[in-house]
């Protein structure tokens, strides 16, 4: 009984395991498979700290989320414009980690 039951439980396992397989859709050669950010031509796309609202600062900059894309224009409000980039290291929430994951993605034009 045990063994039947376990032959049932393999054939049950198999059977969905082939259907996900075929039910995966197959790349066509149109379509490039290499990310753009593998290509080292891709230029970066830099967000000026002293003109981006909170949505693209959410958007754009790598861990910071609604609340540090906040502070960032609360602190820009405040103290006026970032003179450097640098300066974002001021922004509460705003660490070393996260400031050098944006680095190249933040200017000050």
């Amino acid at each position: 009984m045990r063994i039947a039951l376990i032959r049932s439980m393999f054939l049950a396992l198999m059977v969905g395991i082939s259907g996900v397989a075929h039910a995966t859709p197959v790349a066509t050669g149109s379509e490039p498979v290499v990310a753009a950010a593998a290509s080292p031509d891709v230029q970066v796309m830099t967000i000026n700290l002293n003109t981006a609202d909170e949505a693209t600062l959410q958007r754009e900059l790598s861990g910071v989320g609604a609340a540090k894309a906040k502070a960032i224009v609360a602190y820009r409000e405040a103290n006026g414009a970032f003179a450097s980039t640098d300066e974002l290291l001021e922004v509460k929430g705003i660490g070393k980690a996260i400031f050098d994951k944006n680095r190249d993605r933040v200017a000050v034009n």
